[in-house]
């Protein structure tokens, strides 16, 4: 269950579909979702969806929190109904009519189930947000709390993330278990995608770059890093940034704005959400990654990145954090300004060889932690023990 197979949407739904590839003939998987019939992702998408929202597919619905919240009167007979024929359920994210559509039906029923908040626990959304988390609190006690703990277990994907989400709100009691997570290898040939995706943006040329790939979203640190390129170009006057990722809340506008009046517009790229050839390219061709952050329960573009052997600046609340750092694989900072600032200055005071130590230990990084070839059957497996 999840509120959209929408790619837009981000990491838990590639998350599911990458899964589902590693997996492979280790069971069926089928998806239920809030989206409209007419949903144009829909199509050909690769595991059976039912698709239970209502109305037509509005391209502006993430914008709007009513629609974002999902409300269908099909998902709870339809749960009633169908849910008992399945081995066992698995919630994905919490805070939309999914979970609490499960939260009316799941418990009642002897079909086990899980829940992945994906990082929907962490305090930064109690101090950013502190008036919409008395109203989570309520909405908790009716919905999300009995959800959680009617659940085999609240499956978590870094042990930071497990550990910040305790405490958040009151009757918070439920069962935990920290799971594999990743993603698939890259494939293909890495100067015929890198070559795909400079063709999408003549203006960068041949020039290097650094990459953000994510949701541009206040949550992502975007404002930071434009800030933090900025004092860095100073200095690099070759060096370009290019912001890959969906804009599901207008913020683009506003750091355009920030760019023009830092002086490097002319410097910074917005392709919008990049798939296939064209992800991976831009991946493979960068620099390095940057993701600088305020709140990431795993960070599954982090894991992308160290798969394509791609240097990863990130801060210390990308819960995956320590497993870089430790591996030398990539930079860790504060997220904050002077922390995010601190991130390209190191990585562009390296010499060669030291980031080519950076780039061979990124890959060896992302085969012991975030290759889904093996994770996601050691995740399969922990859930198989707890039916």
């Amino acid at each position: 269950m999840i509120a959209t197979v929408d790619p837009r949407s981000g990491g838990p739904i590639e998350g599911i579909v990458r899964q589902n590839e590693a997996l492979g003939g280790h069971g069926h998987r089928e998806i239920v979702s809030l989206d409209p019939p007419d949903a144009p992702f829909l199509k050909d998408f690769p595991i059976p969806v039912y698709p239970l929202g209502v109305g037509r597919f509005d391209p502006e619905s993430s914008k709007s929190r009513f629609r974002r919240f999902g409300y269908t009167p099909k998902l709870v007979p339809w749960l009633r109904r169908h849910a008992p024929e399945y081995d066992c359920v698995v919630v994905n994210g919490i805070w939309n009519y999914a979970s609490v559509g499960a939260s009316r039906v799941l418990p009642k029923l002897a079909t086990p189930y899980f829940v992945f908040t994906h990082g929907m626990l962490d305090p930064w959304f109690r101090a950013r947000y502190p008036l919409k988390h008395l109203m989570k609190q309520a909405f908790w006690l009716a919905f999300e709390g009995p959800l959680l703990r009617g659940a085999r277990a609240v499956l978590f994907t870094a042990e930071d993330e497990r550990r910040l989400a305790r405490g958040q709100f009151w009757r918070q009691d439920y069962s935990e278990a920290v799971v594999g997570y990743g993603t698939r290898d890259v494939e293909g040939d890495a100067e015929a995608q890198i070559a795909v995706f400079r063709a999408g943006i003549p203006a960068l040329g041949r020039r290097p770059y650094l990459l953000f790939l994510s949701r541009i979203h206040e949550k992502k640190g975007c404002d930071l890093l434009i800030r933090a390129f900025a004092r860095a170009a100073a200095t690099r006057p070759n060096l370009d940034l290019v912001m890959a990722g969906p804009d599901q809340t207008g913020w683009t506008q506003r750091l355009q704005q920030i760019a023009r009046e830092c002086g490097v517009a002319d410097r910074i790229h917005w392709p919008g959400m990049l798939s296939g050839d064209a992800k991976w390219g831009a991946f493979r061709g960068a620099e390095a990654f940057i993701l600088p952050s305020h709140q990431e329960n795993f960070g599954i573009v982090v894991a992308e990145a160290l798969a394509c052997g791609t240097p990863t600046l990130i801060t210390h609340k990308v819960n995956i954090w320590h497993e870089v750092e430790a591996a030398g694989a990539g930079l860790a900072a504060p997220d904050d300004q002077a922390g995010v600032d601190s991130l390209i200055a190191r990585f562009l005071a390296l010499d060669a060889a030291a980031k080519a130590r950076l780039r061979a230990s990124a890959r060896a990084c992302f085969e012991a932690h975030f290759n889904l070839k093996t994770s996601a059957i050691a995740t399969l497996a922990t859930m198989a023990a707890r039916l």
